[in-house]
């Protein structure tokens, strides 16, 4: 790995270099940059004495380029860094306390011992150890610093080895077009935690950002001084022109990617040690340097001792008073769905200017693949965004969004794509309340719609949900036809911090809402924040009790007309709208009524839904399970071919005739 190498000169206190560098501004550098050398230091220190939990992934070597960067950032500004975080925190916060405990595992940590050191929050800091993840979340925070028209703007850093990540590019041509307040900073330490940069980059690292419009400049920390003013002058561009930039910061890693596992040659290292900034002034031990690192040695010492007196993080328990469900009548006006969910959108973004839509093909004329946009965009232009394809990006911008306070709907143009978003969902949007000690909400909601029955074929039918099932921190909600869609829409924006996977079946967009029930049905709806729908004859003699969800909603009502008509059985329907956390504990009495439970799914079948709320049986009625069958697609991929596919899936046909067949066999 070579640089290219600044003139090499002794740095003291005293000395200036350049005319924006003020003596006082010096003196704050560099007591930064102390700082986090010497809290660091100590942390490797207490890692080897088996005071700290998992790893440690220290900067050292690296110091000035937060010790800079965060001199021009004011209150109001925020900063995204990764899982080398600890002198970008410091340097932004001055927080030696809170930072310890943290990584200490403890109450009076940043983050009440939860995050740890990769991940910590506070005033507009967060970091976390998904590098190539972040930099869509960061634009979603430029976004929202947009919206807010305060000036106010967004920092990101990674590291060279996360241009690997395909997420990063997504981010920059979106940041670029919509002209985001962003800096991205690119601490290029020539390593991917053990892989030198020579093996695995290919081209110019500042070329990468300037193919998407995006203005790039290039510093070092050797020169840490010359880096003062580039910053300056970026953060300047970057505030009051609200456009992205790009700034590579040459460095070196003076220790090991994370602890101790560095196996690179002493040969390469020294000539940084002796080069390093820190180590000169060290070297030099000048009165005013030797009495800042007496306070900082005090400070770091009390942080230990305060740390290490303080409890353990504790464990977060949820509540034990379940809600009490109580049913009431309610009833549907007969409207096809897709424009019921329409005019959804209309009504809550006429009350609500923090919500957004965000999606592919999403404004007019088009009104997206399925025309649930429609219209929107001409009502609210400001707040209708069209998007490249670019599923992680704009699910990332959604999160980023919701950090700041707005309530962004963003869609995936078919479920099949969701799992292009999986990251985002898994290791950003459902972690970051938690993990940041609930300092942060992420009340962003992913619509997609799902479901086979249109010949789309094996990548534009599927059913998959289940990927996203037992994710902590991520809620899964199902519309159907039986219920209004305001009942189910209208709680995303009050039901607290969640993100939220929401899916429309892609059948039922075309259908009407079921405002006419089977003669003898009526309907039934909980109190539930998203409400559970049940079809309930009048007859108490129940023969089966159907579960399903989504677009089997308007399936399983066939269903229950056809076991009525032809083989004189009374089924009733439960059909939930959040499928995931779900608790079968309220719906037991219901489902004891009946002689049979059938569990109807459009996804595969093992270890999903219906295999779930069998096992919540089995923990409270086992006598229950001796009748119990579910109903699930061939374990094949689905065809484009109708008839074949129509034979796949669940639907009234093969539904009744399974369900006779396990009768038969009961």
């Amino acid at each position: 790995m070579t640089y290219e190498m600044a003139v090499d000169s002794s740095v003291s206190l005293s000395l200036v270099k350049d005319e924006l560098l003020h003596s006082d501004a010096r003196q704050r550098i560099i007591r930064k940059a102390l700082l986090s050398r010497r809290v660091e230091e100590r942390l490797l220190d207490l890692f080897s004495q088996g005071k700290l939990f998992g790893t440690v992934h220290t900067c050292i070597g690296q110091e000035f380029s937060g010790a800079v960067l965060t001199e021009f950032l004011q209150p109001g500004d925020s900063i995204f860094s990764n899982h080398r975080c600890h002198g970008h925190f410091l340097s932004f916060t001055h927080d030696v306390h809170g930072l310890i405990a943290e990584i200490m595992g403890k109450q009076t940590g940043v983050c009440g011992g939860r995050g740890g050191s990769q991940h910590l929050c506070k005033d507009g800091f967060y970091s976390n150890g998904i590098q190539g993840g972040i930099v869509p979340v960061s634009a979603g925070l430029a976004l929202a610093r947009k919206f807010n028209r305060d000036q106010k703007i967004s920092v990101v850093f990674i590291g060279d080895g996360t241009l690997g990540e395909g997420a990063i590019y997504e981010a920059f041509n979106i940041a670029s077009k919509w002209e985001l307040p962003l800096l991205v900073v690119l601490e290029n330490n020539g390593y991917a935690q053990s892989t030198n940069q020579q093996e695995t980059l290919a081209g110019s690292i500042c070329d990468r950002a300037a193919a998407f419009g995006i203005r790039t400049e290039k510093a070092d920390t050797w020169n840490w001084e010359r880096l003062y003013s580039t910053a300056n002058e970026l953060i300047d561009f970057v505030r009051n022109e609200s456009k992205p930039a790009f700034l590579q910061i040459d460095t070196f890693r003076l220790k090991a990617h994370s602890k101790g596992d560095d196996n690179r040659p002493r040969s390469e290292v020294e000539p940084f040690e002796k080069r390093d900034p820190l180590n000169q002034m060290l070297a030099e031990s000048s009165p005013e340097l030797v009495e800042l690192l007496s306070e900082i040695n005090q400070l770091v010492d009390e942080a230990v001792a305060l740390a290490e007196a303080a409890p353990y993080a504790a464990t977060e328990t949820a509540s034990t008073t379940p809600q009490t469900i109580e049913w009431a009548e309610s009833k549907v006006e007969k409207r096809r769905l897709v424009q019921a969910l329409n005019q959804t959108f209309k009504e809550l973004m006429g009350q609500n200017s923090k919500i957004t839509f965000i999606g592919e093909d999403v404004k007019s004329p088009y009104g997206g693949a399925f025309k649930v946009s429609q219209g929107l965009s001409d009502l609210f232009p400001e707040r209708v965004f069209n998007t490249p394809i670019s599923e992680s990006a704009i699910v990332g911008i959604g999160c980023g969004l919701a950090m700041e306070g707005y309530f962004p709907f963003v869609e995936i143009m078919f479920g099949d794509f969701t799992t292009l978003i999986l990251d985002q969902l898994l290791n950003h949007a459902s972690k970051f309340r938690y993990m940041y000690n609930d300092q942060v909400t992420t009340n962003l909601v992913v619509r997609s719609p799902m479901g086979g029955g249109r010949g789309y074929g094996p990548t534009h039918s599927q059913t998959l949900d289940r990927h996203f099932m037992g994710i902590p921190g991520l809620r899964i909600v199902a519309v159907n036809n039986l219920i209004e869609p305001i009942r189910v829409y209208q709680p995303l924006l009050t039901s607290g911090s969640e993100p939220t996977l929401l899916i429309e079946n892609k059948l039922l967009y075309s259908l009407n809402l079921r405002e006419k029930l089977p003669e003898g049905f009526k309907r039934l709806t909980s109190n539930e924040t998203f409400p559970t729908v049940v079809l309930k004859p009048e007859s108490n003699a129940l023969d089966i009790t159907l579960i399903g969800y989504g677009g089997l909603s308007d399936t399983l009502v066939t269903v229950a007309e056809r076991l009525f008509e032809e083989f004189d059985l009374i089924a009733q329907i439960i059909c939930p709208t959040q499928i995931y956390p779900f608790r079968i504990e309220p719906l037991l009495d219901k489902l004891s009524a009946s002689k049979f439970l059938i569990l109807v799914e459009e996804g595969q079948g093992f270890a999903g839904f219906g295999a779930e709320v069998v096992a919540q049986i089995a923990e409270h009625n086992v006598a229950l399970l001796k009748r119990v069958k579910r109903i699930v697609p061939q374990a094949i991929p689905i065809p484009a071919c109708g008839p074949a596919e129509k034979e796949m899936l669940p639907n009234v046909d093969n539904i009744v005739t399974s369900i006779l067949g396990f009768i038969h066999e009961v």
